[in-house]
Formats: C-alpha cells, sequence, structure tokens
C-alpha cells in the first residue's frame, strides 16, 4: 500500500527525532530479509515486558513457541514441558517432531534467550548454525536479549544468523502506547485514537485524569510498555470529581508504586470510552511488499480494566470490518516504513452502532505474537482454510489443580482434536501452568460460532465434571 507524501514527511520527521537511522545501525547484520532454508529457533520470551506477576503461571507460557515449529526446528524453554505434552504436539496435532533445548535457568525464569547464552545451549546453537549453513531465530518479540544472542551466535558460527522480528529501537515504537499513538496520528490523522494525554509526573497525571473526567463518564491511566491491560487503571469519572487533589494525587500514586514505575517514565492519562466490541486486527508485516491482513478478531476481555483472556472470529458487520481492514493496513505500512518486520495486532474499539453510525478508533499495538495471534496460527496450521468457527480462551478451573496433562487428555477422550482422524472439537496449548494453578488455553472448534463458545463456556466444564 503506497505511502502518501505528507504522511512520509511525518514519518520521516518522527524518525529523526527518534534518531532512528543512527538507532537501527547495531542490528543490520541480523535483520532478516527473506526466508534462507536455516533451521529456526522459536523464543517466547517475555522477560521485557513490565508487571507480569499478576499473571498466574506466566513462567510457563514459553512453551507457546512450541506451536510455531515444525520439523528441523528448534524451540528452547527454561522449564520442562509437562509429559506427555509433545507427543500430543506432534501426534495429535501433526506439529512436526522439533528439536526441544533447554535454555539456561537465570533467576529471572522468563529469560529463556538469556540463558540460551550458556555453554551447552549456545554450543549446540552453534554447532546447528554450522551444520546448516546459518540460523534464523524467530522471537515472541524483539528484544534486545534476541538481537545480543543472535550477534554472538554469528560471531561463534561465523555464519549468518538473522532476525525474524523488529529491532529493539522499533519494537519499542509498536509496542509503546504513547509511540504508537504517534504513528497512528501521523497516518490517519486525528480521532483515530482515545483523547489521552502524557505526562510524567503524578500531579500532572492527576491534573489530566480530572480534565478528562469532565468530558467522559470513565477515565484512566496506562503504563506505556505493559501488556495484557495489566498496567491500567480505570477510575468513574464521579469519583475523579468527588476526589480532593490530594486525595487524587494519592490514588495515582499507588497505582503508579503497585506497577513498579520508574520515576519520570511516560505514563498515559487516557479517556476511557464506553465500546460496543473491542476487535483487533491481526497483521503479518513483511520486510518488502504489502502488509497482510490475517483476521479480525473480536476479544473476550474481563473486569474493568478489560483484561484479555480469549478472542473469536468477528462476527461484526461487514462496514466495521471493512473500516478496521483499511485503517490497520495504513498503519502497518507506516510500521513497516520504519523497519517493522514480523507479527503484528492492533487492538480497537467500535464505538455507536456497528450496523449504522459507528467510529472506529485503536488503542493499542501488540508489536509480538500473543493471545489471539498464537491460536489463530494454530488453527491455520492443525486445520488448514478455510478457518472455522471457534472460540479460544484462557480457562481457570480450581477444580483441576493437581491434575497432569495426560489425565486431561484421557478425561477429554473423543472431544480432543485428533488431526489423522480429523475428529473432537478442543485443541489445548499453554498447558504448564494446569497442574500449579487449574489453567490452561483451549481453542474450541463448532459448526457456528455459538456452537464454539457453548463448547468453552459450558460443555468444557461439563465434560471435566467441573459444573
Amino acid at each position: 500500500m503506497p505511502i502518501p507524501d505528507p504522511v512520509a514527511d511525518r514519518l520521516a520527521a518522527l524518525s529523526r527525532r527518534l534518531d532512528l537511522t543512527g538507532a537501527l545501525r547495531p542490528y543490520e547484520a541480523e535483520r532478516w530479509t527473506r526466508s534462507d532454508d536455516a533451521p529456526t529457533l522459536h523464543l517466547d520470551d517475555v522477560s521485557d515486558i513490565p508487571f507480569l506477576v499478576d499473571i498466574a503461571g506466566v513462567e510457563e507460557y514459553q512453551h507457546r513457541a512450541r506451536l510455531r515449529c515444525g520439523d528441523g526446528d528448534l524451540f528452547a524453554t527454561v522449564t520442562t514441558p509437562p509429559p506427555g505434552y509433545e507427543r500430543y504436539c506432534r501426534d495429535c496435532l501433526g506439529l512436526g517432531a522439533p528439536t526441544h533445548l533447554r535454555s539456561h535457568p537465570e533467576r529471572n525464569l522468563l529469560a529463556v534467550t538469556a540463558g540460551c547464552g550458556h555453554q551447552e545451549p549456545f554450543g549446540r546453537l552453534v554447532d546447528v548454525a554450522r551444520a546448516a549453513g546459518g540460523l534464523e531465530i524467530h522471537p515472541y518479540m524483539g528484544i534486545e536479549a534476541v538481537w545480543t544472542l543472535a550477534r554472538t551466535l554469528a560471531a561463534g558460527s561465523r555464519l549468518p544468523v538473522r532476525v525474524l522480528a523488529p529491532p529493539p529501537p522499533v519494537t519499542w515504537i509498536a509496542n509503546d502506547k504513547a509511540l504508537f499513538a504517534e504513528v497512528v496520528e501521523a497516518t490517519l490523522g486525528a480521532g483515530w485514537m482515545p483523547e489521552a494525554r502524557t505526562a510524567t509526573t503524578v500531579a500532572s497525571l492527576a491534573d489530566h485524569l480530572a480534565d478528562l473526567s469532565s468530558r467522559y463518564r470513565r477515565v484512566g491511566l496506562k503504563r506505556t510498555r505493559c501488556a495484557s491491560a495489566m498496567g491500567n487503571l480505570v477510575l468513574p469519572s464521579p469519583m475523579v470529581h468527588g476526589a480532593d487533589p490530594p486525595a487524587l494525587r494519592a490514588e495515582v500514586e499507588a497505582f503508579l508504586r503497585r506497577t513498579g514505575w520508574p520515576e519520570g517514565e511516560a505514563v498515559v492519562a487516557v479517556a476511557w470510552e464506553d465500546a460496543v466490541s473491542s476487535p483487533s486486527t491481526q497483521l503479518w508485516i513483511p520486510p518488502t511488499g504489502p502488509p497482510r491482513l490475517d483476521g479480525i478478531y473480536e476479544q473476550i476481555l474481563r473486569g474493568p480494566e478489560q483484561v484479555f483472556v480469549g478472542a473469536r472470529p468477528s462476527t461484526l458487520p461487514p462496514a466495521v470490518h471493512r473500516a478496521l481492514a483499511g485503517a490497520a493496513l495504513r498503519v502497518a505500512a507506516s510500521l513497516q516504513r520504519l523497519g517493522y518486520v514480523g507479527r503484528c495486532s492492533f487492538d480497537h474499539l467500535v464505538l455507536g452502532d456497528p450496523d449504522g453510525e459507528f467510529t472506529v478508533r485503536f488503542t493499542e499495538c501488540n508489536g509480538r505474537w500473543g493471545g489471539t495471534s498464537a491460536p489463530m496460527h494454530l488453527v491455520d496450521r492443525v486445520l488448514g482454510a478455510p478457518r472455522p468457527p471457534y472460540r479460544s480462551q484462557d480457562v481457570v478451573f480450581p477444580g483441576l489443580v493437581g491434575m497432569a496433562f495426560e489425565e486431561l487428555v484421557t478425561a477429554l477422550g473423543p472431544e480432543l482434536y485428533d488431526r489423522r482422524a480429523g475428529t473432537g472439537r478442543y485443541l489445548l496449548f499453554n498447558v504448564g501452568p494446569l497442574r500449579r494453578h487449574g489453567k490452561l488455553a483451549v481453542i474450541a472448534l463448532g459448526g457456528s460460532q455459538q456452537e464454539a463458545d457453548a463448547a468453552v463456556e459450558h460443555d468444557l466444564p461439563r465434560r471435566l465434571g467441573l459444573s
């Protein structure tokens, strides 16, 4: 999609302000431009995303990298896969037989990439690169540690090692809520993001909340680099109105302290608009050529902070889909121009009447793989086109605490999808938190969206004897 000259000029100004040309120079040798048919190391390393401590079992999320792997690939984890899970991925889902690499345990169990730099896993990766004439790394997110690993592997093997992800300066343009808002406005103009103000002090943030609360029913604060709504605070405007300035500042300060805010870091004060739907657009951004829209999804959100728990293919009207797709592809083209490559998604709001007069907004960018794109990719790999109605969701059943994965497989029996026979309706992933937390991620297939929804909400707990 060609970028109009005024947009190109605004993006160039943003690039100059951030000194993007100079910032990208150290990553040039490892940048991915095309597949070289080299083995691919898949990593799901979330260690650079702040404030994930409240997500139960997050240290096991690194096993989602297995969903992208096939024959000849590798994936690395610090934690051990549950017994039976590899056999399930290989035999029931037909995901090939990749090599599992044990990353060296760091003090931070999330730091999968850094652990690959230790002697044993590093030596194995060097051997793989030498045997194949190179290596590709496909990470969850293009964090600094991934590029450092690629650089040291290239030096150790004396062969090319490429990273299929944006370099860190561009990764953080996408994932930083304030910087991403600038990209949206540079591309589409004003009005495509909720009204917001960015500030670096408690007093200024409190003042912005008070101002916004005079025009909106709810207002909020967003830490700019947090994910899964873990860095959000939502306040009803009457409460903001009713608080005297010291009390409002204390509320802001308590939120910042709770989320580990480094003093002076920018935080966004935002209008929390009432939406009829919160869809996401899923994109693939190649190094050259037009970005590809892979799907539009309705997000399943919980609580006042709207914490993501799952997604399903969108059933919104065609006019809404056209508006979302057109805007998303234009913003993706702008990110590509800044140097972005790989998986990306945008979160949106739909305001008004989807069947009549409506408004589409962006809220943030997920410049990484995530809770919608990973199961989408799995469904596409296992079932192919056309994509069936399905619902993907994190489920937590206290009654499953202590259950082994193989026991869960037995309990679901013929209801578990088996690619060899084309039978069953449930696909399982992210099963590491099952034993300790009774938590896993489920994809439920259906002949209709209503059937897929019912399979998660009613049939699954009944099948497991939990309702």
